[in-house]
């Protein structure tokens, strides 16, 4: 699977397209997330990872076949350590992900945005992580109060950001 173009979506043409749909398989994440990447937008299947201050679990998630999913990273909303940085985005590209989503902070702000991937974060921190083997992958997550499961579809967009249980382009 592919991401799709950036003209390929619209996540304002998805909302009013699912705007009356009242059984949670279409949801919006809050407007909390500043873009970084060399990719303005991108869509995809939903991986996860869960964890705090520890990016131990993002990297080995980066360093497999992204075959065009999207990883989306519970940080916890941290603004205290970076759980994605520029090796990190370079390996993210390099191994086929559309995108990561991150409830955390992200650093190397240039290197971000030379990595052919699209990058979402709740802000910049330049600390790394800790290295403390912890986390949880592929276990539903919460993301700003937005439930975010493994293999929902996720799209990114310079609007927004959209989940659904179901994949929402063709």
């Amino acid at each position: 699977m592919t991401a799709p173009s950036s003209t390929a979506f619209s996540t304002c043409d998805l909302c009013d397209a699912h705007k009356g749909d009242d059984s949670g398989a279409f949801r919006v994440l809050p407007p909390v997330f500043h873009s970084y990447g060399g990719v303005a937008a991108f869509a995809g299947t939903v991986a996860t990872v869960k964890c705090f201050e520890d990016n131990t679990l993002v990297k080995v998630a980066v360093d497999s076949p992204g075959l065009g999913r999207v990883l989306v990273v519970d940080g916890g909303g941290s603004l205290r350590r970076a759980l994605v940085g520029g090796n990190l985005a370079a390996a993210a590209a390099r191994n086929g992900w559309a995108g990561l989503v991150v409830d955390g902070c992200a650093r190397d702000v240039a290197e971000l945005n030379a990595a052919a991937v699209g990058i979402r974060a709740l802000g910049l921190m330049p600390l790394p992580t800790e290295k403390r083997n912890e986390g949880q992958r592929d276990v539903a997550v919460q993301i700003q109060g937005v439930w975010v499961r493994p293999g929902d579809w996720l799209c990114a967009d310079a609007d927004g950001i959209v989940v659904s249980a179901r994949s929402l382009v063709a």
